[in-house]
């Protein structure tokens, strides 16, 4: 293994992004430790050599680990930094609550954005790189909403980056339609590492803020994109197959808004047969906005 100090900077930029797809947070060493020499060295000596020293260094072993010796000198007789002692926020009721007077709090989009960016009470906050929120035209009418982020939409802080998003600006562009004009947004506002789909308590602390960026948009229609987020609105358990090209109305405050579903472009990237499927929501949508 090539050590970083060895490699170019293009390199570590391509090393790094690969640990950032691959969902890893941490680097919790400085240098690779073989752990199965080490365990299986510690248990060539015996269940004694793993027991804790007694007071006053007794019964401390006599032979170094693995990790131990390969570590410098000068970095074994430093004392290891303390841990963090802030731990991630994990949602709770709680937070449910403190996220929806944030969000009923905001009297605009701008004032919701802010309220957003602030809040502090999900632990997806801290493994996201960027906070996705609505942008677009909100007054077109027109809102379109995916799941969560993806690696590209972190990465540029904007929801249907990449390939996936230059699919829906075709799907938008064959129906009349622009990024610039409509509103975009996604169901949770930070990705989740490794790209894993958001547990119940993760989308419940999330709910309200997409509920008030629906109000606050007040679109005439909303297009919703994949199985989670056809899911999270329909309150249903069905896959998007049972659940894409019926008009439904959600509610978001005191408001109903009608919505239909409709396959996600990163599933039409991957399964392209089913794009006939997507013309056809997509076409049924048109026609309900070209309604007088």
């Amino acid at each position: 293994m090539t050590p970083a100090r060895d490699m170019m900077p293009a390199e570590l930029a391509a090393l790094l992004h690969f640990y950032a797809e691959a969902g890893v947070d941490w680097l919790v060493e400085d240098e690779a430790v073989d752990r199965v020499a080490e365990f299986a060295e510690q248990r060539a000596r015996g269940p004694r050599a793993s027991a804790p020293a007694a007071p006053g260094g007794q019964g401390a072993p006599a032979q170094a680990t693995a990790s131990e010796r390969t570590r410098p000198s000068a970095e074994r007789a430093a004392p290891r930094p303390a841990p963090l002692a802030q731990a991630p926020a994990i949602p709770d009721e709680h937070a449910v609550t403190e996220a929806r007077f944030a969000a009923e709090s905001a009297r605009s989009l701008a004032e919701l954005k802010t309220a957003l960016e602030a809040f502090g009470g999900c632990n997806l906050k801290t493994s996201a790189r960027s906070t996705i929120f609505a942008n677009g035209d909100p007054a077109s009418g027109i809102m379109v909403v995916g799941p969560m982020p993806s690696g590209d939409d972190d990465r540029e802080g904007a929801a249907f980056s990449g390939r996936a998003g230059l699919l829906l600006d075709r799907m938008l562009a064959a129906i009349g339609l622009s990024r610039d004009s409509v509103m975009m947004t996604t169901v949770m506002p930070w990705r989740p590492p490794g790209d894993r789909s958001p547990s119940q308590p993760e989308a419940a602390i999330c709910r309200p803020f997409i509920e008030r960026q629906i109000e606050l948009a007040e679109p005439k229609a909303v297009l919703l994109l994949g199985n989670f987020t056809a899911r999270f609105f329909f309150g249903e358990t069905g896959t998007i197959h049972a659940l894409r090209g019926q008009w439904r109305d959600i509610a978001c405050g005191g408001h109903a808004v009608p919505a239909i579903a409709t396959l996600h472009p990163q599933e039409l990237l991957t399964a392209p047969a089913s794009k006939a499927l997507a013309w056809q929501d997509l076409q049924a949508f048109k026609a309900r906005m070209d309604r007088p």
